[in-house]
């Protein structure tokens, strides 16, 4: 995943302000964007609704990569019984209905698909489809901490908790200027920065944003240019050094 973002990109316009605490945060990723930065292969950014980046829906649900594995139970006729894994082009091998396209796809809409198949082959087949085994939620801490990489998400864990997990700060780190990336459509991701260095210095981890999976920390070396809040996902990999994770 990470490897297919780390392009450069240039960003249009910027947002100097940092944000607000989680729940502000929240509620301005839901409302209405007024501004946005250039996405690539466009000449200029407008406010124009067709420019604005599709936010997710609140609790999407899962949709399968490759490597899952899903278990296939028919009630009626257990001989077509199965476990099958999402190969890396996304397919899986379905016995006795050949391949079927099932990435990016959540598992009711899977369960219809693979009802669809074998409807030429079964009469009205009663099937069950269960995820066994899948992606696990993760973040992913870059530049100035002491073991940068990936992490998987174990419950609640935050912004500071995660740079601690991570290796904490080095000497080189601006721990006033901690980033985080966080993607909100398939094109685009939403960038928050955050004063670290307060919010330990005065004891208030008000401020202290809660991660979500898939979110990325990073923190720099030397002060980063002003960073648009909303930014298309080929731009995020400028802030990490693919050497380091």
């Amino acid at each position: 995943m990470l490897k297919e973002i780390l392009c450069c990109f240039g960003v249009g316009v910027f947002l100097s302000a940092p944000l607000t605490a989680q729940t502000a945060q929240e509620g301005q990723a839901t409302s209405t964007l007024s501004v946005l930065s250039t996405a690539p292969g466009h000449g200029s950014t407008t406010q124009g609704a067709a420019e604005r980046p599709e936010l997710h829906r609140r609790n999407p649900r899962y949709q399968l990569c490759k490597d899952d594995v899903l278990q296939l139970t028919f009630a009626l006729t257990p001989d077509f019984n199965q476990t099958v894994t999402v190969q890396p082009d996304g397919f899986i091998n379905l016995l006795a209905a050949g391949d079927l396209h099932v990435e990016g796809q959540t598992v009711p809409e899977v369960s219809e698909l693979i009802r669809a198949a074998y409807a030429k082959t079964l009469h009205s087949p009663l099937l069950t489809v269960r995820l066994l085994d899948f992606e696990k939620p993760y973040y992913i801490v870059g530049g100035e901490v002491g073991h940068p990489g990936k992490f998987e998400l174990r419950g609640d864990t935050t912004l500071t908790q995660a740079v601690q997990i991570a290796g904490g700060f080095t000497e080189k780190s601006k721990h006033s200027e901690v980033w985080l990336f966080r993607r909100i459509s398939n094109d685009w991701a939403e960038s928050q920065r955050f004063d670290a260095k307060k919010m330990l210095r005065n004891g208030d981890l008000g401020e202290d944003a809660h991660l979500r999976p898939g979110d990325m920390v990073y923190v720099p070396k030397n002060t980063l240019s002003k960073v648009a809040r909303f930014i298309p996902i080929v731009t995020v990999g400028t802030y990490f050094n693919p050497a380091t994770l």
